[in-house]
């Protein structure tokens, strides 16, 4: 998988030491490599949860998962990204947040921190979702108890349903636990690295979390799924949710070196490809050009070079003139000819890279210098600030206002009362995106743009989440894969004619819990049509929550 430079023992230290960097490491009670959960106070352990689940959070939405969902994709070493040529999807990152958030868990409770229970409570919540999520059953009850004997060193699988039944338990206790008097809890806000302390954000984002798995559930276990989500929509006073942008789980990164630097960046590293080998990709480009979308030109460069068909010179003409490239049309015809008839793209401003297009991507659109990572002038690159190490839109996006507001969309939609109308939540998703990524001001031109007005399908909603969804893609993952929406077509290069459906177990797994993952992939994983020659632990398998719903293929 594409790797953001999230080495999380040096960052769990760096992070800690920037934020407490007044005060002696022996006083903190940790270790040179990182905190010690043994001693570390329980408040001292939640910067280090809090970062090292955002960022695995970006490994995913900016990194390969974007490519599936074809925001981005790769111009060189592309064959994970571009073309879903996945071998060994590894969880050991999100057992081991979630070691360090148990111990959290353990100290805050012996101590009677409430706020600081929450906060893992939720935690526990979000990573062991995503393990669900990723790959389906896994070590749930029975996990993070190595420490107690090497008895718990082979944990049982639970059941994905299950997970996420435990998810929503775990979510409603941290909501409870922070319903008292915000003023009566024991907080450190400087500790606080996404809030600050606030006690009402915390518990916005709990509630709203759980919304996320109750719509995720909703195909499979509907009834459970409406009345969960109706006693928290329909009950704002006990449930509070994130529906402003100013309430987005996320946090900035702090830029001062490797390890807190936003991925893409260009000041700690000598390897340019690092961002330019990063390209838009045509599918949504396409789709925000078509509604005149302000958020591309927040995320996307224009084109350095556009090129431009001259039928009246020579047909072998192909010259760069007052920055544009003319070219004749032989020139075009030998383009498409050599190329899959792959058209040239002509747009003057923004053009994006298509889908899995090829085994050698940095030839497309009449390159003219031809090696992977070079910077192609006719293809639209990230905007230069995804070159910055820091800056106000660099977050690590957890969950926001605006994917909370069209889950309330889809729910409206779905005919549940959850207080208002998916038109108006569907206007406010799109406006809280709009806060978020600056372009406020274009909100009511863009609302009448053609195409853009809610029309009262389901396709809407998801296309505009999935815009939305800007460096967070594995969100827009989760919702395609149960919705089958947007209705994305794969490349030719692509490893199936289908987009993935799941993470594989990894080797580790496989060799050091054998029989329970070989259980749990004999039996609770579905082939289908895409399966091909992998067996049943394939990207292309269904695991509980898509089986039987028809979705997406």
């Amino acid at each position: 998988m594409y790797t953001i430079k999230n080495k999380i023992s040096a960052l769990l230290v760096l992070f800690v030491l920037f934020i407490f960097s007044c005060r002696n490491l022996q006083d903190m009670n940790i270790n040179p490599n990182g905190v010690d959960p043994a001693t570390a106070d329980p408040n001292l352990l939640m910067p280090t949860v809090i970062t090292s689940t955002g960022l695995s959070v970006i490994n995913l939405g900016f990194g390969d998962i974007a490519g599936v969902m074809q925001h981005t994709q790769l111009d060189g070493w592309s064959s994970g990204h571009n073309d879903y040529q996945w071998t060994n999807n590894d969880w050991s990152g999100y057992y081991s947040i979630l070691n360090t958030n148990q111990q959290m868990i353990l100290k805050a409770e012996s101590e009677k921190l409430d706020f600081t229970t929450a906060v893992g409570l939720i935690f526990k919540a979000y990573n062991f979702g995503y393990i669900a999520d990723l790959w389906g059953d896994a070590p749930y009850s029975q996990a993070l108890m190595g420490t107690l004997g090497s008895q718990h060193l082979s944990p049982a699988f639970d059941t994905q349903q299950a997970i996420y039944a435990g998810i929503l338990v775990t979510l409603d206790s941290a909501n409870t636990l922070l319903s008292k008097d915000p003023g009566s809890y024991a907080v450190n806000p400087t500790q606080d690295v996404l809030y600050g302390g606030n006690v009402t954000k915390w518990r916005k984002f709990a509630n709203s979390l759980a919304l996320r798995y109750y719509l995720r559930i909703s195909d499979k276990e509907p009834a459970i799924a409406q009345a969960g989500f109706e006693k928290i929509a329909g009950n704002p006073g006990q449930y509070p949710l994130t529906l402003n942008a100013t309430d987005d789980a996320s946090f900035a990164y702090i830029g001062n070196n490797s390890g807190t630097a936003w991925p893409s960046n260009l000041s700690f590293t000598t390897d340019s490809t690092n961002f330019t080998r990063i390209q838009m990709c045509q599918t949504l480009v396409g789709a925000m050009l078509s509604l005149n979308d302000p958020r591309l030109g927040v995320w996307a460069a224009k084109v350095k070079t556009p090129l431009k068909l001259d039928a009246t010179v020579a047909p072998t003409y192909d010259k760069i003139v007052n920055g544009v490239e003319i070219i004749g049309t032989q020139v075009a015809a030998n383009y498409s000819n050599s190329y899959f008839n792959t058209p040239l793209n002509y747009d003057p401003n923004y053009i994006g890279l298509p889908p899995s297009w090829s085994s050698f991507p940095q030839l497309y659109n009449l390159a003219p210098v031809q090696d992977q990572g070079k910077a192609n002038p006719h293809v639209s690159q990230l905007n230069n600030i995804y070159t910055q190490t820091s800056g106000p839109l660099l977050r690590a996006r957890m969950l926001s206002a605006a994917e909370v507001q069209f889950d309330l969309a889809e729910a409206a939609l779905k005919g549940w009362s959850v207080g208002g109308t998916a038109t108006g939540f569907y206007n406010a998703g799109i406006k809280a995106s709009f806060d978020t990524w600056g372009v406020s001001s274009s909100y009511s031109s863009y609302m009448t743009n053609q195409g853009v007005p809610y029309n009262g399908t389901l396709s809407q909603i998801m296309q505009q989440k999935w815009i939305a969804s800007w460096t967070a893609a594995a969100e827009a993952w989760f919702d395609y894969r149960r919705t089958g929406l947007p209705a994305f077509q794969t490349g030719g290069n692509a490893k199936r004619p289908a987009l993935p459906l799941r993470f594989i177990y990894g080797l580790n797994e496989l060799q050091y819990n054998a029989v329970n993952a070989n259980n749990a992939i004999t039996n609770t994983l579905q082939q289908t049509s895409f399966t091909s020659s992998d067996g049943n632990n394939s990207a292309w398998s269904k695991p509980w929550l898509l089986q039987g719903t028809n979705q997406p293929y």
